[in-house]
């Protein structure tokens, strides 16, 4: 048993996790009614959400107290890649569907949510969440009232004693001890959630919706095989794929079947801490990422609202696009703020074609149909472009800097 062990540790965790997939999927399609499985995945993403936040808020506070500002410029820089990246999510949406029209057939409404009713309230929301109560935030997992929070402390705490400093160093350590243990157990969370996706769906979600979802899918591919890229090399003037193609296998998997960004934050650094990249930076871009970094929300909210505007034959000029994608582009980065994410901000970006609410209700329940395609993809790009456009920025600085960098050595 204990060699069984050993060599099972000693097997790479992409592998361990591929060998969870499938045991889950066939289980899924053999034994549907053995529900209990599916805890697995329950307890994998309760246990990475549960220690995200606290894991946050002590390495920012840790890397704020020790002082320093040399990694001001890569944490603009990466600030700069989020917001270029969102927008140009939403404006190859845009022309997406302009190019391939898709009509849906919607169900009846729902009316049991809320949205936000414009960006005033989406902003509002944001500054409301800087200023909660901290022990909310983290007991909610705000990660913006979080970040906001640490770095005041971070910043309280620059005078303290280098005692408190190393104190302060050696939670966040035993802090991420505790995630790497998390981690080690991905292959059977992975293996419960794909477990649950498949005895509850099956493959009709592939056939249902199925030109939408190409669409959303096919546009979330576009960004982060072809204009990500670009990003990366405006970086680091080098081959951008194998870095592409790691934090593909790194970090998109694992976002995929978890669906949420926080969920990935502890996987984000863990594989920013294995490249020796700098700490004090990466424990701020990595949260920062999951907050305003969203490339998948946002062309989910210019898909279906360019979709309903072609169900309902409205005809969308040039102009009224891109006004959508500046739209879309500030809405996604407020999804985090706002339940349901962004799905029900999809009223919202109706709205400017003056779509009702009583139609925009029944888009966002096709959203909700979708979601186990739709919402997983989504969070894989906007998770691994965090750890993607995190590593370019700094792999900017130490270009910049002079120093050397073996794309391929540093990407194994």
């Amino acid at each position: 048993m204990k060699n069984l062990w050993q060599k099972w540790q000693g097997t790479s965790l992409v592998v361990r996790i591929v060998c969870g997939l499938i045991i889950g999927a066939i289980l899924g399609f053999i034994v549907p009614q053995w529900t209990g499985i599916s805890i697995l995945g329950n307890i994998f993403v309760g246990a990475l959400k549960g220690i995200a936040p606290v894991l946050v808020f002590c390495l920012v506070i840790s890397a704020i107290s020790k002082g320093g500002d040399s990694h001001g410029g890569v944490i603009k820089t990466v600030i700069i890649l989020y917001m270029a990246s969102t927008l140009l999510a939403s404006v190859i949406a845009v022309f997406a569907s302009m190019i391939f029209k898709v009509q849906m057939i919607l169900p009846d409404a729902v009316t049991d949510m809320s949205a936000p009713q414009g960006v005033s309230e989406v902003l509002k929301t944001l500054l409301m969440n800087i200023v909660t109560n901290p022990v909310n935030a983290l007991a909610t997992a705000n990660y913006i009232g979080v970040l906001s929070w640490a770095c005041i402390i971070g910043l309280a705490l620059r005078g303290a004693s280098d005692n408190i400093k190393l104190i302060l160093t050696e939670v966040s350590d035993a802090i991420s001890m505790v995630v790497t243990w998390i981690i080690n157990l991905a292959p059977f969370g992975i293996l419960g959630l794909v477990f649950d996706s498949v005895s509850t769906s099956g493959v009709e979600i592939f056939t249902s919706y199925g030109k939408l979802l190409l669409l959303l899918v096919g546009s979330m591919l576009f960004i982060y095989f072809v204009t990500n890229p670009i990003l990366v090399y405006w970086c680091i003037r080098q081959n951008p794929f194998p870095l592409i193609f790691k934090c593909l296998k790194r970090s998109a998997i694992t976002a995929f079947f978890t669906r949420s960004s926080a969920a990935n934050i502890p996987v984000n650094m863990k594989v920013c801490e294995e490249m020796g990249l700098d700490k004090n930076t990466y424990s701020v871009t990595i949260p920062l990422g999951a907050t305003i970094n969203m490339d998948g929300a946002a062309i989910t909210i210019t898909v279906m609202t360019m979709a309903t505007a072609a169900t309902l034959g409205i005809a969308v000029d040039i102009p009224t696009a891109l006004i959508l994608s500046v739209l879309a582009t500030l809405s996604a980065c407020g999804a985090s703020g706002v339940a349901g994410g962004s799905l029900l901000l999809i009223p919202l970006a109706c709205s400017l074609f003056g779509i009702p609410d009583s139609v925009s209700y029944q888009v966002v329940a096709v959203g909700f149909i979708i979601g186990v395609i739709q919402d997983s993809v989504e969070t894989a790009l906007n998770s691994s472009s965090d750890l993607l456009l995190s590593i370019s920025a700094e792999l900017r600085n130490w270009r910049l800097t002079g120093k050397k960098v073996d794309m391929k050595e540093l990407c194994k």
